[in-house]
């Protein structure tokens, strides 16, 4: 079983759900970086979701725009990042997904790109801006190398698009809670466990929510629906409010961890 797997398999098996955190490669710089993944695989996160720092973020907000600007300013790069995952595998087996866009795959080659993720230790790619009607190369590659293709199903996805997601994906399925960009939000769309019904109907892979996910209660809200849930900004912020004070930054992660995490179920 692979690890993105057995993850859920486990969690299933404690009837919980899993806790996945969101932080940029390379953000502040590439040894805090290692330092912020040891801390979220030590302190209850389940699975790394790793963001891969690109110029034109399309599908996020400001907090994480800011953040790949900050890793891009610090000098991170592809063999960086590739450095960054194997770093991590000298401490963790914790499943780490790539959240990237295509041209950041594209323009290295397909085949070769996901071979150097699967031997640096990458398990999962979550490409924001391919859709699968467009992926059939990835999704071959993807097949090929052992690395799992994750995609979105937003609250605007017909149900016939839903079962066509279903057909290609691979590792679970990520469900993004509200329409727009990353961020913190207040409150966690009233329709949500309708629509993940709908989901859940039409696939057989675990169902991770994401977006905008900010608060214990939110955490508590979701868990009680999702097989996973993803919180990605408000651990982002920590770490934009603290880049002048590395033990304040950690420390201030540390405690949203524990307030998050507080509201699994």
């Amino acid at each position: 079983m692979d690890r993105i797997a057995a993850t859920f398999a486990a969690a299933e098996k404690e009837n919980r759900t899993c806790f996945i955190s969101y932080i940029c490669a390379g953000d502040p710089d590439f040894q805090t970086s290692v330092e912020i993944c040891r801390l979220l695989a030590e302190n209850g996160v389940d699975l790394l979701e790793i963001g891969v720092p690109f110029s034109d973020p399309l599908a996020d907000g400001v907090p994480n725009q800011l953040a790949a600007e900050r890793a891009l300013s610090s000098g991170m790069d592809h063999e960086k990042l590739i450095q960054l995952v194997k770093e991590l595998r000298t401490f963790t087996q914790k499943p780490i997904v790539l959240y990237t866009y295509f041209n950041l795959v594209y323009s290295r080659g397909i085949t070769t790109y996901l071979n150097e993720l699967r031997s640096a230790g990458v398990d999962g790619l979550l490409t924001l801006d391919l859709p699968p009607e467009e992926a059939d190369e990835l999704i071959s590659a993807s097949r090929e190398s052992g690395i799992k293709n994750i995609f979105i199903v937003a609250p605007t996805t017909p149900p016939k698009r839903v079962e066509l997601i279903n057909s290609v994906a691979s590792g679970f399925i990520y469900y993004v809670s509200r329409e727009g960009v990353t961020g913190e939000q207040k409150n966690i769309a009233a329709d949500l466990n309708t629509s993940l019904k709908t989901v859940r109907e039409r696939t057989s892979l675990p169902v991770v929510v994401g977006f905008g996910i900010s608060t214990a209660s939110h955490v508590r809200e979701v868990s009680a629906i999702a097989d996973g849930v993803v919180v990605g900004s408000a651990l982002v912020n920590c770490i934009g409010k603290n880049t002048n004070d590395h033990k304040i930054m950690l420390d201030n992660l540390t405690e949203k961890l524990k307030t998050l995490t507080s509201g699994l179920s």
